[in-house]
């Protein structure tokens, strides 16, 4: 019995181990290949520009400027997963109502150089919206949009900058609370290098908020958005979705969401 105890012991020991230190592999998930602009369908749309991060790496970004007079942009923080070039067909609706898009590419994903850590997307989060600051639109025209994991960058910017509004799609309230519950087992909360901590930090943000998720939600259960909901300031609203799960709320009647809160927003 006391042998068997020992190779249990010895085994959850080497799992737990492999977990700590593969984590990062666990949490991104980037595409390396480059995104093309034609096979998202918008190259008539949008055009690629390079910036540069405060420790000098050389990061993609698409960007589309607004066309209609005063209408606000639209800054997405894309999740774990892919790239850049796999979110510009969701942002076609707001590009086509006359917003403009900025894709805030990410290190090592989508061909740009670098590891992703959580300071090196925060990093990279700056550098684009320092881009945005340079085409002489205002701060209230900013509205930042987080998709999963990019909700916590897109939270972090909005603690440190003044922006019109915050979208967040199927946020989590941390990376190590989302990732205990998947592995009840081991105490991964403790264990958890890159954080994302948007409970900690939504009662800093002022900017009008709306929140969206899929109570089907399998890879950040719906429980997590409503905890950060409850935490965020006024004004704020969410949109809870019966039937869509964590990668297709698109398909359940977000763009309409996103659309009627920006129309609101700009009255």
């Amino acid at each position: 019995m006391g042998s068997i105890l020992a190779v249990a012991a010895g085994a959850y020991m080497l799992v737990l181990g492999l977990m700590f230190g593969f984590q990062r592999q666990l949490l991104y998930l980037p595409s390396r290949e480059a995104p093309d602009l034609a096979e998202s369908g918008v190259d008539r749309l949008m055009e690629p520009v390079r910036v540069t991060t405060a420790d000098g790496l050389e990061i993609l970004l698409w960007y589309c400027p607004p066309s209609t007079p005063n209408a606000p942009v639209l800054a997405l923080f894309h999740g774990n997963g892919g790239h850049i070039g796999h979110r510009a067909p969701k942002m076609k609706p707001y590009i086509e109502a006359g917003y403009g898009v900025l894709l805030a590419g990410y290190r090592g994903y989508g061909g740009n150089p670098g590891r992703p850590t959580e300071e090196g997307l925060y990093s990279d989060a700056r550098a684009a919206l320092d881009f945005f600051a340079r085409q002489g639109l205002g701060a209230e025209r900013l509205v930042l949009y987080g998709e999963s994991l990019g909700s916590a960058v897109a939270v972090q910017m909005a603690t440190e900058r003044s922006v019109a509004a915050l979208i967040l799609e199927a946020p989590m309230t941390s990376v190590a609370a989302v990732a205990q519950a998947r592995y009840p087992i081991f105490p991964v909360r403790w264990l958890v290098l890159d954080r994302f901590d948007s409970l900690a930090k939504i009662g800093s943000v002022r900017a009008p908020l709306l929140l969206m998720h899929g109570e089907r939600d399998t890879v950040v259960p719906i429980r997590f958005g409503r905890v950060l909901f409850e935490a965020a300031n006024e004004p704020k609203e969410a949109r809870y979705f019966t039937d869509a799960g964590h990668n297709d709320l698109q398909a359940f009647g977000a763009p309409d969401a996103v659309l009627d809160f920006l129309e609101r927003l700009n009255r």
